[in-house]
């Protein structure tokens, strides 16, 4: 059982049979399952063979691998605070800041990077990669790291979608775009656990084993467009505005290995789905990837006026925080949804959480309510100071997984 409030939740029928769905599509997220799936022990015929693994699943995948192909060593880069064993015999593990790199993440990449110069002809490496190897392993390029911390604490407020994040950290590293890889000798290939939409290969842990279409013209057009340019670090401006002259080398155009996608969103949305069917539900899938104002409408205008009924949605919304409070996409998409369902007759259920188990800046994975009369000015403060986290602290409803080693999108339902 993932979800560790399972019990202390399911108050009714109805939350116990939304749990379990939630909890299907969790489940569907396990790495090992992904890794056994595409990993057969005949696969790698090299006698050596070293993987490198860097991610929010890392540990699992790495563990899992391990299972099946015998590896000579390799490199672990997973959350701080994550738990999940690793035989440290056999990997260096490191565990990096998230969302934002600290100095464990430079140590990593840079142990990564001397890790594959010293790989002969004759090796083969296996990269393992999941969400969150952006700031997991980190590298900046012209900058400091607290430099580098600073653009994406801003980029991370400005409500810019993962494809353009990636393309402003990208041009201000030296790992990322498929630099991690430029000077590989050896054989290898990289297995993806997908984290992005699209399954864009580029945006995925910003692509370090794969290669970049961005530009650092992008980049700079992404910085004016959310008006942050001119509170970027002079340096980082800097750096920047010569790599658009031509001064810098651009990011590799083309990809220097296979990379293979095994695991994505809609995974966990089908089991989702079979789940549902299975205790009697109808189902509907949908995508999200708007800001959660947008998203929340989407949801709502798709609700069936009959009972029986499990929309089951997955994506990554995005929120524009302008407030000082504690919550996360997945709590504050839940508390929009509830604040505009007032109008609306029928009653539902509504949930949704992020698959790593860390909604946010709080300790909860997301949440579910049922949906209850309550004012919009009773809601409004909450939403203004992006403080879900309080509200569902008040009125009940947080969902606790802890880290849960995954790291596939967000899931939620809304149950009729």
């Amino acid at each position: 059982m993932k979800i560790q409030n399972f019990k202390q939740l399911a108050t009714n029928s109805q939350k116990k049979a939304a749990l379990a769905i939630l909890e299907a599509g969790l489940d569907a997220a396990d790495p090992k399952k992904s890794i056994k799936k595409f990993v057969k022990p005949n696969k790698f015929t090299s006698k050596n063979l070293y993987v490198v693994a860097f991610g929010k699943s890392a540990g699992l995948m790495a563990s899992a691998l391990s299972s099946i192909l015998k590896i000579k060593k390799g490199i672990v880069v997973v959350p701080k605070g994550s738990k999940h064993q690793i035989n440290a015999k056999k990997f260096q593990v490191f565990r990096s800041g998230h969302p934002l790199p600290n100095n464990v993440s430079v140590k990593a990449a840079k142990a990564i990077l001397q890790f594959l110069e010293q790989r002969k002809k004759d090796d083969f490496v296996i990269f393992l990669v999941s969400g969150g190897g952006s700031a997991l392993v980190s590298y900046p390029n012209g900058i400091s790291l607290n430099e580098k911390i600073s653009v994406n604490k801003l980029l991370l407020k400005s409500g810019a979608t993962i494809q353009e994040f990636n393309c402003v950290r990208k041009h201000l590293s030296k790992i990322k775009g498929g630099m991690m890889v430029k000077n590989l000798k050896c054989k290898a290939v990289s297995l993806v656990m997908s984290d992005v939409i699209d399954n864009d290969l580029s945006s995925i842990s910003s692509g370090c084993t794969y290669y970049d279409s961005t530009t650092f013209q992008d980049a700079l057009k992404i910085l004016k467009k959310y008006n942050l340019y001119n509170k970027i670090p002079a340096r980082a401006k800097k750096h920047l505005a010569d790599g658009a002259k031509g001064l810098i080398e651009e990011t590799p155009k083309k990809s220097k290995i296979k990379n293979q996608i095994i695991a994505t969103n809609k995974d966990c949305l089908e089991s989702m789905a079979t789940k549902a069917r299975l205790m009697g539900f109808s189902t509907k899938p949908i995508r999200i990837s708007e800001d959660v104002v947008a998203a929340a409408k989407k949801i709502l205008k798709n609700i069936p006026k009959r009972k029986n009924w499990c929309i089951v949605f997955g994506g990554e919304p995005t929120v524009n925080v302008t407030g000082r409070g504690k919550g996360g996409r997945n709590q504050e998409l839940v508390l929009h949804l509830l604040r505009n369902s007032q109008k609306i007759k029928n009653d539902f259920l509504m949930a949704s959480i992020g698959t790593d188990g860390i909604d946010g800046n709080t300790n909860a994975a997301g949440a579910l309510i049922e949906k209850f009369s309550i004012s919009k000015n009773k809601i409004d403060p909450y939403l203004k100071n992006n403080n879900s986290n309080a509200f569902f602290k008040k009125y009940g409803g947080l969902v606790k997984t802890g880290y849960t080693g995954t790291n596939l999108l967000d899931v939620g339902i809304i149950l009729t």
